[in-house]
């Protein structure tokens, strides 16, 4: 039999309960691995995008021989890390004279394999080489935008998955309401062929426009780099469905009477059945009662009294 553990520990039950499933789940975080062997530009591109997302990113530093995404059994320690480290995004780095640097991105669901896409980065530009004002510099976890451009990525099946992927490595915790001067980075994506993107990090400069909106510019501040599309491995149907299954939520309880006004408020209707006071049968000890027979009774021996004086007279 399978031996279940439990959390003994108030700080492993807090673990426990951050990791359980909610209806309203937090931002993804992203591991990041290397591979056997990878190259000098492998390891800023992997440096770097830890820096995007180094507010909700783990990175391993040490070589790992035993991962193989795209073979069977080769995903073992892959779904270990990620179910160590909560993560359900991976980005895996590997160099070889076959796949030069290769990056494999990929999802995960129930700390297993979901989908794939495995890219080759050419024509990479570090941080480090673009020149601009570092009062423009993008905030740490601020809130990006993130454009694709070309009908690639409505036409082409595997632009289309590296889309999907993109945004779910990128966009960070899903929020209702957000402050226009907090925006100041895009992600562009450019899609120059079939199984070509290019894609650049920029920093929003706002300037005035002369209307309420203001005008705004991009000035790229890196990384960029060409993403060629070599190999992608989408999910099966019964596995999808699973993962975008949607929990619902018990229903409110309508109120009934009760309407809201915008000045007014919550405002409600009461209903009160008619009084029939006539009919209504009175207790014959009641308050009333006892006074009209006290009263009475004072009366009638007042009336005793007046008629013995005269009697007496």
């Amino acid at each position: 039999m399978l031996e279940i553990k439990t959390a003994k520990t108030r700080r492993g039950k807090r673990e426990l309960e951050k990791r359980a499933p909610k209806l309203v789940e937090s931002g993804k975080k992203t591991l990041i691995l290397h591979g056997t062997k990878t190259s000098g530009v492998l390891n800023a591109v992997l440096t770097q995008i830890y820096q995007l997302k180094k507010e909700s990113a783990v990175k391993y530093s040490r070589k790992n021989e035993n991962i193989k995404p795209f073979e069977s059994g080769g995903e073992t320690s892959l779904e270990f890390f990620s179910l160590k480290t909560d993560c359900s995004i991976f980005v895996y780095g590997s160099h070889s004279k076959k796949r030069p640097d290769n990056l494999v991105i990929g999802r995960t669901y129930d700390h297993h394999i979901y989908d794939l896409v495995e890219v080759g980065v050419e024509n990479f530009k570090p941080m480090e080489s673009f020149t601009y004002d570092k009062k423009i510099a993008p905030k740490e976890g601020s809130k990006p935008l993130i454009a694709f451009i070309g009908e690639g990525f409505e036409n082409v099946e595997e632009l289309k998955h590296l889309k999907e992927v993109l945004l779910d490595l990128f966009h960070g915790e899903v929020v209702e309401n957000l402050n226009l001067a907090g925006v100041d980075r895009a992600y562009v994506c450019s899609a120059v062929s079939p199984n070509r993107v290019f894609f650049t990090h920029c920093a929003l400069r706002l300037k005035k426009s002369g209307t309420i909106v203001p005008r705004m510019e991009l000035v790229e501040i890196g990384p960029s780099m060409d993403l060629v599309i070599r190999r992608h491995r989408l999910p099966n149907e019964g596995l999808r469905k699973e993962a975008m299954k949607i929990s619902r939520e018990k229903p409110k309880k309508k109120e009934k009477n009760v309407k809201k006004d915008v000045l007014q408020g919550k405002i409600g209707n009461i209903y009160v059945p008619d009084q029939k006071i006539g009919e209504m049968a009175l207790p014959n000890k009641s308050k009333g009662v006892k006074r009209e027979r006290r009263e009475a009774k004072r009366k009638n021996q007042g009336d005793e009294h007046a008629k013995r004086r005269k009697e007496d007279a």
